[in-house]
């Protein structure tokens, strides 16, 4: 990429997937850890909840590389649109063993694997605003299942609309096993700066390239939205190595959301 050697970079500063010790360790992060925390001593079941962009993922992957590995077994599940089935095949695969024919022995499946585990079970669900309603009522079964034994928990992290299928009376007694909910909200203003510069450090840049208007601005077009903050800055660090610029000002900013008909 032209502009890592424009702006003496040796990484880009912006990746959607970044090495985990660039992740901003800010306020909001935490919070959300130090009730994740409580989560992982006590309770069944926790919520993290927000909107697309704000870092969710990021926050499962500085939780669950932070679990104590010799007590917890995490088992990460991306969710795609999929049938209940296909979910419970996913997890059989994970946990090591193959999948049998019929929903019913893979429950039988998994509640025998985690049963058997000398750590606790930790399903962590991204993305589960996807989820089938059906995949919530197994869950339900296998936490009800293995209530006693305190040898499973479940983390699901998603988009708001989880909170409204979750709102369904169907699904009653298995909010009951709610233990916490976190809700992420976007950077604030001076936190979009901080996070820009951050990033900027991180990898090996100067935190004078992008002028302090033009991260009010970048704030601004993207509501503190940290991927649209990551699409911005890269945008503008592209354009600005086309010009020959070593500063990013309030103007190239403007011209980059332009050109490059940012959001």
């Amino acid at each position: 990429m032209m502009f890592l050697n424009h702006f003496a970079l040796t990484a880009h500063p912006f990746a959607e997937k970044p090495p985990i010790e660039w992740l901003l360790r800010d306020e909001r992060t935490e919070q959300a850890l130090a009730r994740l925390k409580f989560f992982e001593q006590q309770g069944a079941i926790a919520l993290i909840i927000g909107q697309t962009g704000l870092g969710k993922s990021s926050l499962l992957r500085l939780f669950i590389h932070e679990l104590p590995h010799n007590r917890y077994h995490p088992i990460y599940l991306h969710l795609t649109p999929l049938n209940a089935n296909a979910f419970l095949r996913m997890i059989v695969t994970k946990l090591g063993e193959k999948p049998m024919m019929g929903k019913d022995r893979m429950l039988l499946q998994i509640l025998e694997r985690i049963k058997l585990n000398d750590k606790c079970t930790l399903f962590v669900i991204d993305e589960a605003h996807l989820i089938d309603p059906k995949i919530l009522t197994d869950l339900r079964l296998l936490i009800s299942a293995i209530d006693e034994d305190v040898s499973l928990k479940i983390l699901l992290c998603g988009q708001e609309s989880l909170n409204q299928i979750l709102k369904r009376s169907s699904y009653a007694d298995l909010v009951q096993r709610i233990t916490l909910q976190f809700v992420m909200h976007p950077l604030s203003n001076e936190k979009t700066g901080a996070y820009i510069d951050y990033r900027i450090t991180k990898a090996g840049g100067s935190t004078k390239i992008f002028e302090p208007e033009s991260k009010n601005l970048i704030h601004d077009y993207t509501g503190g939205v940290p991927r649209q903050i990551n699409n911005v800055a890269t945008a503008c660090l592209i354009n600005a190595a086309a010009r020959g610029l070593k500063k990013i000002a309030e103007a190239l900013v403007n011209e980059t959301m332009a050109e490059f008909h940012l959001p």
